[in-house]
């Protein structure tokens, strides 16, 4: 059963509506004005929203931006409902991301044609999406078995080269074997882990209570912890001197588990070095806007194009025919995914062979003194 949320301060409007609505199997919540009906799509996430324009406290502008606005409600159908004098405003309202509009006093059959419009549209995005997900499992499927193959024979190889000729060996050659054993074994444990990882935010993804208790995890001090991250990953590259961090945000906290921030963090700052040439400054700057603790990665490197940029995906790995890289591709949209779970905001510019800023963004909380 559909649920739909009516929010008008008109006690009249609401009940009719509720009424007409529930004759028709939907379950329907109401709201009497845009700050209570904003709680409520928090909170229960309807399949979709009736909103009044002119309205106490939040008018209904404002309830369709900070729906827009927010990864877990941005994609619910937004009907605007508005008075015949008030039709030039409805303009503004498509120009802000309604879906569509209702002049009062509207019909049955103008409000269930309506409805059904949207309901209709909004499950074919999701049909997109759950096709997406297929072609995406189809590729782990395909990619995974050959990533396993490739790590597993370089450890092999270098195992029976060990056995077979320990004594011709000396010891500088053994401790390369070794090393390259272990960086292999390295690589193996995290093509594992990211698929897991993967495996673990789709299954939560769909499950609102899931997501909702993921979101009352915190990271304290995430600004500090950002150097941290940030000199680990240089180190492991070996550019500690192509790293520059600066951040100015201090005394804050993000709703995101620290596991996950530093996966985030660790996985764009890795993308930024692996696909920058040694020499060219990697930057990680961190900042605190009106609303968001920001954080742009800037590298110099190979950049994208605009159609690999209107395609990143799981397991899309660009040009690998030129361009060696190693795992399944799976860290940027795990990045992507976990930042937008956590009701954040991700983006990415790029210009081919000039570079590429990632720019993540979470609501953050003053800490208490």
């Amino acid at each position: 059963m559909k649920t739909i949320l009516v929010v008008d301060d008109a006690p009249f409007i609401l009940e009719s509506t509720k009424t007409l609505l529930k004759f028709e199997g939907y379950e329907v919540l109401t709201a009497r004005d845009g700050e209570e009906g904003l709680n409520i799509i928090n909170s229960q996430k309807p399949d979709l929203i009736l909103c009044d324009i002119s309205m106490p406290k939040l008018d209904g502008y404002g309830v369709l931006k900070a729906v827009r606005s927010n990864p877990a409600t941005a994609r619910i159908p937004f009907i605007f409902l508005t008075a015949f004098t008030e039709r030039q405003n409805i303009r503004t309202g498509m120009q802000l991301g309604a879906d569509d509009f209702l002049v009062k006093p509207y019909s049955r059959d103008e409000l269930i044609t309506s409805i059904n419009a949207q309901i209709q549209k909004s499950f074919l995005q999701e049909k997109v999406i759950e096709e997406k997900v297929q072609e995406v499992s189809k590729s782990v499927t395909q990619v995974l078995p050959h990533e396993f193959r490739t790590v597993l024979n370089q450890i092999m190889g270098s195992a029976k080269f060990l056995q077979n000729s320990p004594e011709k060996l000396l010891p500088e050659e053994i401790k390369e074997l070794a090393s390259d054993i272990i960086a292999s074994s390295k690589r193996l444990i995290k093509i594992t882990e990211n698929y897991l990882i993967y495996s673990r935010i789709e299954a939560i993804a769909s499950d609102k209570d899931k997501i909702l208790q993921l979101q009352k995890l915190k990271t304290v001090e995430p600004g500090s912890i950002l150097y941290d991250i940030a000199g680990f990953v240089a180190h492991r590259f070996n550019r500690q001197d192509d790293l520059i961090v600066t951040s100015d945000a201090f005394d804050i906290s993000i709703n995101l588990s620290s596991e996950s921030y530093h996966k985030i963090i660790e996985e764009l700052i890795d993308n930024a070095f692996k696909f920058s040439k040694e020499g060219s400054k990697v930057e990680v700057i961190a900042k605190l806007t009106d609303k968001y603790f920001e954080i742009n990665i800037v590298d110099h490197g190979r950049g994208m194009s605009p159609e690999h940029l209107n395609n990143i995906g799981a397991l899309m790995q660009f040009e690998r025919d030129v361009f060696e890289q190693q795992g399944v591709g799976l860290g940027l949209i795990i990045a992507k995914k976990l930042t937008e779970l956590h009701n954040g905001v991700f983006e990415i510019n790029s210009v081919e062979d000039q570079g590429t800023t990632v720019t993540i963004k979470f609501p953050y909380e003053n800490n208490d003194i």
